[in-house]
């Protein structure tokens, strides 16, 4: 990864603590790409607050904090696979035909996966043509993965892949919490203006993907359930009235 395509960094210089809640982002194309896709999402509710999570990951300072620490870019690749792409997953048109969970899953754990190597990682925040690759297979495969699975008939398909996506999601963090050294270039000098080692940082990061990031995946396994319970029990409701009109 020697070549550069576009150098620097999307979201501009790390901040430090005083001058970090100026450090918005007003750059006109990603305004009028999240300003497009509100209009395309403004009869939809979850349409209408993915666009809020996006923008609050790309145009507010977390934007910019994100160059400093690496447990704000965790909270921003959180924001994008466990809030807007669900939330974009049930409310973008055309809602047959959304694949293979199987295949989305190993696509959407594999971009995930890839983008934590450090090599990737740090290319990615010190080019803006790859830091965009970065955001859009993130969201693009965890938007693939949410659409198959809530796509599905309520049942335990549904609840597994949940679940497996809860699991290596949790699992990346804890390796990540647990390594012996700080793992990312892009982060050796930042976070000590806030207080933070680069591993301490590091580890602040993993923890959040390890403990905080499994409550989305509950809220969904939770929602997937209880559809889950409420079909099985109008199938047994419908069989017996279907039996009890027969006896009669």
């Amino acid at each position: 990864m020697a070549f550069e395509l576009i150098a620097g960094s999307y979201c501009g210089a790390a901040p430090v603590p005083e001058t970090a809640l100026d450090a918005w982002n007003f750059d006109p194309f990603l305004l009028f790409a999240l300003t497009a896709l509100l209009i395309l999402m403004r009869r939809d509710a979850r349409g209408v607050a993915a666009v809020a999570v996006l923008t609050l990951a790309f145009v507010s300072p977390l934007c910019a904090l994100s160059v400093a620490l690496f447990s704000a870019r965790v909270v921003h690749h959180l924001l994008l696979v466990l809030v807007a792409a669900p939330l974009l997953a049930v409310a973008l048109p055309g809602r047959a035909g959304r694949g293979s969970a199987a295949v989305w899953f190993l696509l959407s754990t594999a971009a995930l996966w890839l983008w934590h190597v450090p090599a990737a990682y740090d290319f990615a925040l010190r080019d803006m043509a790859v830091y965009w690759v970065m955001q859009v297979t993130l969201l693009g495969t965890a938007i693939g993965f949410w659409r198959a699975v809530l796509g599905q008939e309520p049942g335990f398909q549904a609840l597994l892949w949940a679940l497996a996506g809860l699991i290596q999601m949790g699992l990346l963090g804890a390796l990540l919490t647990f390594a012996p050294q700080a793992l990312y270039a892009a982060h050796v000098v930042a976070p000590l203006s806030w207080g933070l080692t680069p591993l301490g940082d590091q580890q602040l990061g993993g923890l959040i993907m390890w403990v905080p990031a499994m409550l989305p995946y509950l809220v969904i396994i939770g929602h997937l359930a209880r559809q889950s319970w409420g079909r099985a029990g109008g199938a047994e409701t419908a069989g017996g009235e279907t039996a009890g009109g027969e006896a009669g």
